[in-house]
């Protein structure tokens, strides 16, 4: 009899639908007016936890052996209840041979297993930092999918948690191992937004090599300088002694053109890292060298400046961006003013680029406001409803940007677990004043809102240079091509985009005529297209007259329409 009332008990928490907690008394709105409803769901859920802490009326006992040890824990628990809840022990209970199952389990899953029980019967769970993962194991291992997706959930909303030998990494690569694509993206993002911080952390040594590897691929590395990864890079390889293969990849994977000249002598002569695997990286510093000795329009001519050597990453120092903290960032339109260097080489160290900032908390974007704005003006048009929007823009304008464009990169902070951490990065490029999806989903009127800092927005902005590749570099097999760039860059150039037109020529027949046309437009540097069928190296080829290409580059503008019309 009392097995039966288990049972029946068990039946009422299967039925159950209101969770609120109490024995709260209130009108159903579904029902008629005088009727009622009554919620003791949590005095129902204590019941059951009862079950499992005194063992009464169980009918089988699970006994866990750890792996490795000697260590047995045993429980009473219920077949009905675990069997609601996995399938797994669904089929172990249909197949047992006697009251007794038993179960081995690692030496970290033993010792949260008391938690996972629990949890299949009162469907709440308490979490640590350092049990994530073996929960995680078993909730995969016996089918538990609400626990295991809510177990993911939580590690992904726990990563910037302070804990004193990191979390991050182990929880990457449990992700990798598993196979958790969303998990491991997390953490990757989350390691590689928060960079300095972790090469200064105890979690940095506990890096593994393919996570190593993966990391300093990335240019969206958010750090004070390439030197700061480099001297981060020799303090693991002198803690961890990979292999030299390891070590000379890693290596490979510095940006030494971002480092400058003084810095590179520097560790030619100091750095017992690179005195050892000096062969490795002498071609790399050797074009490092190169590019801060040459103009970015020289140097194009001889490399492919397009490579990972020659892009920077998000640097944090002052020579690349400044931050910005705007107190109530609902009030009212803010701007500022800040300078970068033209770009990282040596040979434009003294060259400053200064630029303007402007924030406003509603306001329209670029494309429906006024294409004839007041000179000098960078006041948006306000309306109610508008969302905030951040626009940047160089106060100057000369031809020394030849060969480069800039991408700007906008860092919003925001504090998470007590920590501040960046929230979100957003990415626009040169010929884009703004970044169309910035704050899209942020509610800055909200008291406590997740991107606020004691009620500020704290934003770091940081403009890259990246090298344009003004003549191609020869390989064996290539084809023809043919790049247009403008040697200045203007602000008249707003509203004003470029098509431009390559016009081939040939003699036909005796007579010269048009062989080909080809189009591509300001965003595009190269017609990608460009003589792809043709054979210059055959003597009397048909796009050759007397030997020569003759060719007719136009550019044509092409203006854009900036005011949205009135349907």
């Amino acid at each position: 009899m009392k097995s039966e009332g288990v049972r029946a008990l068990l039946y009422l928490t299967g039925v159950c639908l209101v969770l609120r907690a109490g024995a709260s008394i209130k009108p159903d709105v579904l029902l008629e007016t005088t009727a009622t409803s009554l919620n003791h769901s949590m005095a129902l859920v204590q019941r059951i936890e009862a079950l499992l802490t005194q063992g009464n009326s169980s009918d089988v006992t699970l006994r866990i052996q750890t792996l490795n040890s000697d260590e047995i824990k045993v429980f009473q628990v219920h077949s009905l209840l675990l069997t609601l809840q996995s399938d797994v022990f669904d089929e172990l209970l249909q197949t047992r041979n006697s009251t007794t199952i038993i179960l081995r389990e690692p030496a970290d899953c033993t010792a949260v297993f008391d938690k996972f029980i629990r949890y299949l019967y009162c469907g709440d769970i308490t979490v640590r930092l350092s049990q994530a993962i073996p929960l995680h194991k078993l909730a995969t291992k016996y089918h538990v999918g609400d626990l295991q997706q809510g177990l993911t959930q939580y590690m992904t909303q726990h990563l910037s948690s302070e804990s004193p030998a990191g979390h991050v990494v182990r929880w990457y690569q449990y992700a990798t191992q598993i196979g958790d694509i969303t998990l491991q993206s997390s953490c990757l993002q989350y390691l590689s937004w928060n960079l300095s911080s972790v090469l200064q952390s105890n979690e940095w040594v506990s890096v593994g090599e393919d996570l190593l590897l993966s990391l300093l691929q990335r240019s969206d590395l958010i750090l004070q300088s390439e030197l700061e990864l480099y001297e981060a890079l020799e303090s693991w390889i002198n803690q961890n002694q990979p292999s030299d293969e390891t070590s000379g990849s890693a290596l490979k994977s510095i940006r030494y053109a971002m480092i400058s000249p003084q810095h590179l002598f520097h560790l030619l002569k100091k750095s017992p890292l690179m005195l050892k695997h000096h062969e490795t990286v002498r071609d790399l510093l050797f074009m490092a060298f190169q590019f801060h000795s040459a103009s970015p329009v020289q140097l194009a001519k001889y490399f492919d400046v397009n490579c990972s050597l020659f892009t920077p990453r998000n640097y944090l120092s002052s020579s690349w961006g400044s931050p910005w903290v705007i107190n109530n960032p609902t009030r009212d339109d803010r701007s500022f003013s800040f300078q970068t260097q033209l770009g990282p080489s040596g040979h434009d160290v003294s060259k400053r680029i200064t630029w303007n900032a402007l924030f406003s908390p509603r306001w329209f974007p670029l494309s429906v406001r006024s294409a004839y704005p007041e000179q000098g003006s960078m006041q948006p048009v306000r309306i109610d409803g508008g969302r905030p929007r951040i626009i940047v823009t160089p106060s100057t304008s000369s031809s020394d940007f030849a060969g480069v464009s800039f991408q700007k990169t906008v860092i919003v902070s925001a504090r998470k677990q007590g920590k501040v951490v960046v929230r979100h990065v957003y990415n626009f490029h040169q010929s884009t004043e703004e970044a169309g999806d910035f704050l899209l989903e942020a509610d800055l009127q909200r008291r406590g809102s997740e991107y606020l800092i004691d009620s500020s927005l704290y934003l770091h902005v940081i403009v890259k240079p990246i090298y344009q590749s003004l003549i191609p570099v020869r390989i064996d097999g290539g084809r023809p091509r043919i790049i247009v760039t403008p040697s200045t860059s203007s602000s008249d150039f707003a509203g004003v985009s470029f098509q431009k037109t390559v016009i081939v020529s040939a003699r036909k027949q005796g007579k010269v005529v048009v062989r080909h046309v080809y189009n591509f437009h300001q965003s595009t540097e190269e017609a990608g297209d460009f003589l792809l069928e043709a054979d210059l190296q055959r003597r009397g080829s048909e796009y050759l007259i007397d030997s020569s290409l003759y060719l007719h580059v136009i550019v044509k503008p092409i203006y854009q329409s900036l005011i949205v019309g009135r349907k």
